[in-house]
């Protein structure tokens, strides 16, 4: 009774009723659903199939993104892959475990992430991993000469010239460069200015300055 009183129509001159319809339009929808289904996953399957092995075996994301670069750190070409914003000193502590070098202030004010870099000293905490690749960075572990400490951490050792000892590496490898370089007078009062940029909360800045000059006499 139900179908008879579904209300008929022509198309083409065959005369049809809704519930045709309705069928003939499900049947459609299905179609086109798995089709688009198919589609859709022959394209997942395509971008699998073109991504680089290594980021998929490593699952990592942003793995396309990342710049190989080369870092001479303490004699030791270390060939990476880091992010073009990886800050050194990040990257230091956090992908080559070389924790010596401390994070600070992270704005480049107090000096505890000191360490040399193609015999300078600068902040590693202001500086691009990017912009190092292959130079010759020296950390406070690579400060010591086989094995035995230098000079510098030697008079340190001997002169008390730390407390709580976390600005001490930065202080150390500012001290190494400003006791070898030949642009800064040897005195008490060039070596308290270039040594200014360093900061001492424990205010160990007395020692610090005999463990320089005693340090000056060994290198």
């Amino acid at each position: 009774m139900a179908q008879d009183k579904l209300k008929p129509y022509q198309k083409n001159g065959e005369v049809f009723k809704s519930s045709t319809a309705s069928r003939s339009r499900r049947n459609f929808l299905k179609g086109v659903g798995v089709s688009g289904v198919a589609v859709a996953a022959s394209g997942c399957a395509a971008r699998s199939t073109s991504a680089p092995e290594s980021a998929i075996e490593a699952n990592d994301p942003e793995a396309l993104s990342k710049v190989a670069i080369t870092l001479k750190i303490n004699g030791e070409a270390r060939k990476m892959k880091v992010q073009p914003n990886a800050v050194l000193l990040d990257v230091l502590r956090d992908d080559l475990q070389l924790t010596g070098t401390k994070k600070g202030c992270d704005h480049g004010q107090c000096g505890a992430c000191n360490l040399h870099v193609n015999g300078k000293v600068i902040n590693s905490c202001l500086s691009l991993a990017v912009m190092h690749d292959g130079d010759d960075i020296t950390t406070i572990e690579g400060l010591s000469e086989s094995g035995e400490m230098s000079a510098v951490q030697k008079a340190f050792h001997e002169n008390d010239a730390f407390q709580c000892g976390y600005c001490t590496a930065g202080q150390m490898m500012t001290a190494d460069y400003v006791i070898r370089s030949d642009d800064i007078p040897a005195s008490p009062e060039a070596w308290r200015e270039a040594m200014s940029g360093n900061i001492c909360r424990c205010g160990a800045y007395k020692n610090i300055l005999s463990a320089m000059q005693q340090a000056s006499k060994h290198v």
